[in-house]
C-alpha cells in the first residue's frame, strides 16, 4: 500500500473515533453519544475522508450532577478585569500541526455550529503533539471518555476533556487529549468517570499531548453571544453562549500563527457559531417540545436540532444541518445558494430549499482533507446526481418556524407542506 493510501486509511479510522465531547452529559454511564457516518448521497463526493467528526460525552456522573458543576463554575467565574492580559503561549505546538479547522463545523451529531476549533495533523496521525496551558490557571475538571455510541454500534475510546480556569472568568477547554502530564495524570479519574480537581498550572506549562486531533475552545463568562437569541436554550452546555473568537485573547504573534495554519480565509478567521436574528430564518432552531439543545432523547439529543446558516470553511455557501432527515443527521448545501436565510422573513412565506451534496476545491483542484490549503470553495454536486432532498420552511412568528423534510425528492416534486409538518422554535 502506498504512503498516501496508508495515511488516508489512518485518517478514516481515526475520524471514526473522534465524535465530539461537547454534547450534554446523560444519565447512562460511561459512554459517549455520536452518530457514525452511514451511506448517503454525499458518499460519492467524500468516499474516503468525511468532514471532521467530534464526540458527545457521557461519564459516570448523573446529568444533573455534571450540569450543576458546570453551572457552579459559571456562577463563581464572574470576576471582571479592568485590563485583560493577552495570552503569550499557544494552546498547542503550532509547528507540529498541519492545519486548524475553525469553529462552526456542522457535521453528524454537531447539528448546530460547533463551539470549538480543531488542531489537526492527519498526515502524521501517530505523531505526538504537545498541549499547553495558554495562561496561568487551575485545572478544575478532568473527564475520561470511554466509548462513543452510534446507530452502527459502539467504538471504544480512552482520552480526556480538560477544563482550565484562568483569571478574569476565562476558561480553556481541551477535548481528546491522549496523554496527561504527570501532575494531571495523578488527579485523573478512572476510565469513564469525571474528577473535579484543583491542579494549578503555569502559563505555557505542558499539560499533555495528542495525536491527529485535539479540540479547543476558549470560554469568557463576561460575554454572552448576542446571536444565540435564547440563552436558556443552551443551559445543558452553559459555556456555549460564552464562546467568543478565541484569536482575540492571544498576542499578535500567536494570532499570526493561528491565521497561517487556518483553513478558513474569510473573516472571522477563527470561525463563527452564532447566527440568530429575530424574525429571520438564519440560525439555530429546535423542534418544539424537545427541551431545546438538551433534547428529549438522551441517546440522540441532536435529533430535534436544525441550523440554517453558512459553511464553516466557505461562509459564502448557505448550509443546512438537521438532526433528523430520513432517520439520521444530515448536512447539505443549497442548490443555487439562495435565498439567503438572513433575508427570509415572515413575509417570505413558504421557502423550499433543494439540498445537494458538496465537496471542497481550491483553484479547481479537489482538496484531499489532509493538507493545509488556502482559498477553499465549497462546490455543490450537480443536481442530476447530488440531490439529497428538499426542506420546506416557513416563518410564522418571530421565533417560530414550520419545517418539513422530503428526503430523496427534487424541488419539482414538492409543492408544500403535508400533515407531517413540524414546528420548530428558539
Amino acid at each position: 500500500m502506498s504512503t498516501t493510501n496508508t495515511n488516508l486509511a489512518a485518517v478514516t479510522v481515526f475520524l471514526g473515533l473522534l465524535l465530539t465531547a461537547c454534547s450534554p452529559v446523560t444519565p447512562e454511564l460511561g459512554v459517549a453519544v455520536v452518530e457514525e457516518p452511514v451511506a448517503s448521497p454525499t458518499d460519492n463526493l467524500h468516499p474516503t475522508i468525511p468532514p471532521i467528526p467530534t464526540a458527545s460525552l457521557r461519564v459516570t456522573l448523573t446529568e444533573e450532577q455534571t450540569q450543576a458543576q458546570e453551572l457552579e463554575q459559571v456562577v463563581t467565574s464572574t470576576a471582571q478585569c479592568d485590563e485583560r492580559t493577552l495570552y503569550q503561549h499557544s494552546p498547542v505546538d503550532l509547528a507540529a500541526i498541519e492545519f486548524i479547522t475553525p469553529m462552526g463545523l456542522m457535521y453528524d451529531s454537531h447539528v448546530t455550529p460547533v463551539d470549538h476549533a480543531y488542531f489537526q495533523n492527519f498526515k502524521e496521525p501517530d505523531r505526538e503533539i504537545d498541549v499547553f496551558s495558554p495562561a496561568a490557571g487551575t485545572v478544575t475538571g478532568i473527564q475520561r471518555m470511554v466509548a462513543s455510541v452510534s446507530d452502527e454500534g459502539d467504538i471504544a475510546v480512552d482520552d480526556y476533556r480538560i477544563v482550565i480556569d484562568h483569571a478574569c472568568s476565562i476558561s480553556s477547554i481541551f477535548i481528546h487529549v491522549d496523554k496527561l502530564s504527570p501532575s494531571l495524570a495523578a488527579a485523573a479519574p478512572p476510565l469513564g468517570d469525571y474528577a473535579s480537581v484543583q491542579v494549578p498550572v503555569e502559563a505555557g506549562e505542558l499539560i499533555g499531548s495528542f495525536t491527529a486531533n485535539v479540540d479547543y475552545n476558549l470560554v469568557d463568562y463576561n460575554i454572552t453571544l448576542e446571536k444565540l437569541l435564547v440563552p436558556s436554550t443552551y443551559e445543558s452546555e452553559p459555556w456555549k453562549i460564552h464562546t467568543p473568537d478565541y484569536f482575540d485573547y492571544y498576542t499578535p504573534e500567536i494570532q499570526e500563527g493561528f491565521v497561517a495554519k487556518s483553513l478558513r480565509t474569510i473573516e472571522p478567521i477563527a470561525g463563527q457559531i452564532a447566527y440568530d436574528i429575530d424574525g429571520r430564518l438564519v440560525g439555530n432552531w429546535f423542534h418544539k417540545g424537545t427541551e431545546g439543545y438538551r433534547g428529549v432523547d438522551r441517546g440522540r439529543n441532536w435529533a430535534g436540532h436544525l441550523s440554517i446558516a453558512y459553511d464553516h470553511l466557505d461562509p459564502r455557501a448557505v448550509f443546512v444541518s438537521i438532526g433528523t432527515f430520513d432517520g439520521r443527521s444530515t448536512q447539505a448545501t443549497v442548490a443555487g445558494n439562495r435565498p439567503d436565510p438572513a433575508d427570509v422573513t415572515i413575509d417570505s412565506g413558504l421557502v423550499l430549499y433543494e439540498l445537494v451534496s458538496y465537496d471542497y476545491y481550491v483553484d479547481g483542484q479537489h482538496w484531499d482533507r489532509t493538507s493545509l490549503v488556502k482559498g477553499l470553495s465549497l462546490v455543490p454536486a450537480s443536481e442530476s446526481d447530488g440531490v439529497v432532498g428538499v426542506i420546506a420552511v416557513q416563518l410564522v412568528g418571530e421565533r417560530e418556524l414550520l419545517v418539513e423534510t422530503f428526503p430523496g425528492l427534487t424541488l419539482a416534486e414538492v409543492e408544500g407542506f403535508s400533515d407531517a409538518v413540524l414546528t420548530y422554535v428558539r
